[in-house]
């Protein structure tokens, strides 16, 4: 039961890549008729021999009947003219049906992969978070190269290999039929064998896969945590490690060597025991055929074997692309955000109002923001503070609809989020994190990025001067022009965060979210940056969530958090002489301060 079930749906994953067939059904057509052309010059080469082999024996015989000038051409010309005129059909068939098979295959790859890529963009956060980088990566570059062994491989195997057999199959009925139906007995057990190591072999390259995957592991983990095995002398422990799985990765490897070593010989002797059995069968009912017709039976005999192993072996291909095309429908079949608005504004106000907003991540029952009330007026400066995991940046997070919450509104210019057109609602947030996202191209690209790509460099000037970015910007190599290395590797983690505030600056959303963006730089960034961040809040609703206090003392409202719900809320000083979590919280700040200039 469950072996058809996985038949059936096998065949719906190979239906449904066949679909993305469709765009290229000419160029297939076309790759399908070469193949016809090349499976029907298999049997001519048998039947060329027929010809030959009489001749030599002193039958007469002409190889083109009732054909003008070359019906008496000489045997000794025409076995050859004929053989290059095979070979030149044969070659046509065979580039048009590689050439065409390739264009619809890389085509149907490329599509796969544009489709995977794109679904990425509309893919909820969640999904980010539960996978890692890495899988998703390499879905779209093994996992689609893995279907292009199904589409190509499999197909060209399939069509002309399978029209091979036809072709010689029916030349073999023709020339003697009884003969042929005996032969139909001997082909299953060669196909038996052959099937059977198969098999054997595909379970061997599971385990040989496994056994490089545990070795690539081993190796990439010592690599990148050599400071960590050096400082507690783990070599030692690594190398045996390593030595176990490459140890075990021989073993399996030698196990489908040997394999192979039997089943080869063994084939061969099947083949070679059928091919003995068939000449005993020529000889005994050979009737009245002449030496000739022999010869070409054998031959076109003799052809069969290899294409019909071929068609015996494509199925491990199609495994392996049935495994990657499911992977790939998997992701493709995931659920995207949600995104029902239809509001588009061409500009927000930046009046922010949240009421009884209430939050639990998806798949767990922990509440993570509870009853959560407070209004931003248009150009307010509101701050968030809190111990770590108080909600704050979930919060943050649910404005630009990252996340979708089930209780509660939040409002912009007193309309719901949901909605807004989820593009045209992240229009109006600009959003500055502690964990800046930078790209590997220039200066420029990285600021003026996305929908700001058509900015001038005039404008990307203005915003950097504003963020206290142009000075080192323009102290480096090629100035706006200098690549900075993957992620901004080339930077300073106070430079890195500057380009990312001149990226919001020059967004000039009216909401503006700074998620910790001051928290992990040194006092001298700092003071720059808390310079830039006052530049960049003039006019704009700000909601700040801070460890730092020289932010949040500036707020017009602070929002003590605790356990996902607010505790205390006020200005600066009420909260100080109130007395309570937030003159705890901002002791405690003062006392890291004093150690910080200590350092």
């Amino acid at each position: 039961m469950t072996n058809s079930k996985q038949q059936v749906s096998s065949l719906k994953l190979y239906f449904r890549l066949l679909t993305y067939v469709k765009p290229y059904i000419g160029f297939f057509s076309i790759s399908i008729l070469g193949y016809i052309i090349f499976a029907s010059s298999q049997p001519m080469l048998a039947h060329i021999l027929q010809f030959f082999v009489d001749a030599l024996s002193g039958k007469s015989t002409s190889l083109f009947h009732n054909i003008p000038y070359f019906e008496k051409l000489d045997l000794l010309y025409a076995v050859p003219v004929f053989l290059i005129l095979i070979a030149i059909w044969q070659g046509v068939g065979s580039f048009l049906g590689s050439y065409y098979l390739a264009r619809v295959t890389l085509g149907l790859v490329q599509d796969l992969r544009l489709e995977l890529f794109n679904r990425y963009f509309v893919l909820p956060s969640r999904y980010f978070d539960d996978r890692n980088s890495g899988h998703m990566v390499s879905l779209i570059l093994f996992n689609v190269g893995m279907v292009t062994g199904a589409a190509t491989d499999a197909i060209k195997v399939i069509f002309r290999e399978g029209l091979t057999i036809t072709f010689l199959f029916c030349y073999l009925l023709y020339m003697n039929w009884k003969l042929t139906l005996v032969m139909i007995v001997i082909l299953p057990l060669i196909a038996l064998m052959v099937s059977i190591a198969g098999r054997k072999f595909r379970k061997q390259i599971k385990k040989i896969q496994l056994a490089m995957g545990d070795m690539t592991h081993v190796a990439s983990e010592t690599v990148q945590n050599y400071r960590v095995v050096r400082s507690f002398g783990g070599e030692a422990y690594e190398s045996a490690r390593f030595q176990k799985v490459t140890d075990d990765s021989v073993k399996k490897q030698m196990k489908m060597v040997t394999t192979g070593a039997i089943y080869t010989p063994l084939l061969q002797l099947v083949i070679y025991s059928a091919m003995a059995v068939l000449l005993f069968l020529v000889l005994l009912l050979r009737g009245d055929a002449s030496a000739g017709e022999l010869v070409a039976y054998i031959t076109a005999a003799g052809l069969l074997p290899k294409p019909i192993r071929q068609l015996s072996e494509v199925s491990s291909n199609i495994q392996k692309g049935l495994a990657g095309a499911e992977t790939i429908f998997e992701v493709l079949d995931e659920e995207p955000e949600v995104d029902n608005g239809t509001v588009e504004k061409d500009q927000a106000i930046g009046k922010l109002e949240i009421k009884n907003l209430a939050f639990t991540y998806p798949g767990t029952n922990r509440e993570v923001l509870k009853n959560i009330n407070f209004t931003i007026e248009p150009g307010q400066m509101i701050a968030l503070v809190g111990r770590s995991g108080s909600g704050k940046s979930t919060l943050a997070n649910l404005i630009p609809r990252f996340y979708q919450y089930a209780e509660g509104h939040i409002l912009l210019d007193g309309i719901d989020i949901n909605d807004y057109k989820l593009a045209n609602l992240r229009k109006h947030i600009s959003l500055v994190t502690q964990q800046v996202s930078l790209f590997n191209t220039t200066v420029f690209k990285n600021i003026a990025y996305g929908s700001l790509a058509n900015s001038t460099l005039e404008q990307v000037k203005e915003v950097t001067k504003a963020a206290y970015a142009d000075e080192f910007i323009e102290n480096l190599p090629e100035g706006y022009q200098t690549l900075i290395g993957e992620n901004g590797i080339k930077l300073s983690g106070g430079q890195r965060q500057r380009l990312s505030i001149s990226r919001a600056l020059l967004k000039n959303a009216p909401v503006l979210i700074l998620d910790e963006a001051t928290s992990a730089l040194d006092t001298e960034s700092e003071r720059h940056i808390q310079a830039a961040l006052d530049r960049v809040m003039e006019g704009r609703t700000t909601l700040v969530i801070a460890h730092r206090l020289s932010t949040i003392e500036k707020a017009d409202l602070i929002l003590v958090m605790a356990n996902g719900q607010i505790v205390e809320r006020g200005t600066h000083e009420e909260l100080l002489a109130l007395g309570g979590a937030y003159a705890k919280l901002h002791a405690m700040g003062f006392k890291e301060d004093e150690h910080k200039h200590h350092d």
